[in-house]
């Protein structure tokens, strides 16, 4: 498990000493073209991304490794939702009794259900709920931490690492509990578009009352939820809140308006008295998004030339030259479209062979259309055949000469 934990670690390192030297999707905050209106962001980190491609629209600080506090327990939520049986009932650990506030309460072998806790986790971020859901569905806390950190590597989020499930900050051998703006909104992502369970996370997230009572029902608990992002704004999808003494106030929120669909993540945005300074950010980036970006069709028709099959032949075509190939763009996408502010200019490019040596067969890939954007590649579509090709060789030239005999 160190060995793990270890390696986690270092794939973050080199990660980010890769991803640091890319040119970055969007505008980051003392840039030349950065926008005025957010140049007074409380947070020390924040993103503002396009939750349907993941590009980041306006980053500050968003790769700078920070603690995340609660947030964590998007990750602790997505991962149950993912792993857990139906109904399943989990036992609480003296150890998760143990955890300190804010807690839901529970006692050591009280049993509970699962789902149940997960609004716990979410509403009312109880941390001895995490610890419950963490043991239910790992074993332990530790080898819980090993799932979430699988997890955020193959989401791409190369430089977080999970310690605990709670967000309470913390350290072990194989670094701090931690993340950037950039991957936290990434992980959001995940849990509201891509995960298999992002419905169930959605419906969680957005409840604003829930009660239940423990397995053996001589206890009774109700949980509110916290996120007030949830009635700020038209369109509010999920979030959650964070808070410890290292991390300061942060936040991950989603909405969705008009079709688009906005991600925020805010990193030690303030520290006591400032317990509002996250929604100030928030609604500033997100009222940024919403009235800069609009979705636009961006497909090129592309006018592709036939390829010449160096001895090829085509059937029908039996004492012609080379073959002459036919290629389309597979896959075609005429709807195909990206989020972009005014100014901004989708480049389209198209690379196919020239030759092709035969034999060919119908649907070869020989080229890429790429769709870029401020160097980045947004998306890509293959260039294949339509039609196929022989190879002349020594039986086919030898069959051309006894028809040519025929014919005279």
């Amino acid at each position: 498990m160190l060995y793990m934990k270890k390696k986690y670690w270092m794939i973050g390192m080199i990660m980010m000493i890769v991803l640091s030297g890319l040119p970055s999707f969007g505008a980051r905050a003392g840039d030349e073209d950065a926008p005025e209106e957010l140049s007074q962001l409380y947070a020390r980190s924040a993103v503002l991304m396009d939750a349907d491609s993941g590009r980041v629209l306006f980053g500050k600080e968003e790769d700078v490794v920070r603690p995340m506090a609660s947030t964590t327990k998007i990750m602790t939520c997505i991962l149950a939702l993912e792993n857990m049986q139906e109904d399943e009932v989990t036992a609480a650990s003296d150890y998760a009794a143990s955890q300190p506030k804010v807690r839901l309460g529970v006692k050591g072998k009280e049993e509970f259900r699962m789902k149940d806790l997960l609004y716990s986790l979410m509403l009312e971020s109880h941390n001895d709920s995490a610890v419950v859901i963490a043991e239910g569905i790992a074993g332990s806390v530790e080898e819980f931490a090993v799932m979430m950190n699988e997890k955020a590597a193959e989401l791409g989020c190369s430089n977080t690492y999970f310690v605990t499930p709670n967000g309470l900050d913390g350290y072990d051998d194989g670094g701090t509990h931690s993340t950037t703006a950039r991957d936290l909104a990434a992980i959001m992502r995940y849990c509201i578009k891509e995960s298999p369970k992002k419905d169930a996370f959605l419906e969680v997230t957005r409840t604003k009352e829930y009660s239940f009572t423990n397995v053996k029902g001589d206890r009774s608990f109700s949980c509110s939820n916290h996120n007030a992002f949830l009635t700020m704004m038209d369109g509010a999808l999920s979030g959650k809140t964070g808070f410890t003494a290292d991390a300061g106030y942060c936040y991950v929120g989603a909405l969705e308006q008009d079709g688009r669909t906005f991600i925020v993540a805010l990193l030690a945005c303030g520290w006591p008295n400032n317990k509002g300074y996250k929604w100030k950010d928030t609604r500033k980036l997100m009222e940024y998004g919403i009235a800069n970006y609009q979705y636009q069709t961006v497909w090129q028709d592309m006018e592709l030339k036939d390829i010449k099959a160096e001895k090829g032949i085509k059937k029908g075509d039996e004492f012609g030259g080379d073959a002459k190939i036919p290629v389309k763009v597979a896959d075609a996408d005429k709807d195909f479209k990206v989020l972009l502010k005014e100014g901004e200019k989708v480049d389209v490019a198209c690379d196919v062979s020239k030759v092709l040596a035969a034999p060919v067969k119908e649907g070869k890939k020989v080229g890429t259309v790429t769709y870029m954007l401020n160097g980045e590649l947004l998306k890509e579509f293959p260039v294949i055949t339509t039609e196929s090709a022989d190879k002349k060789d020594a039986g086919w030239c030898a069959g051309v000469l006894v028809k040519k005999l025929l014919m005279q």
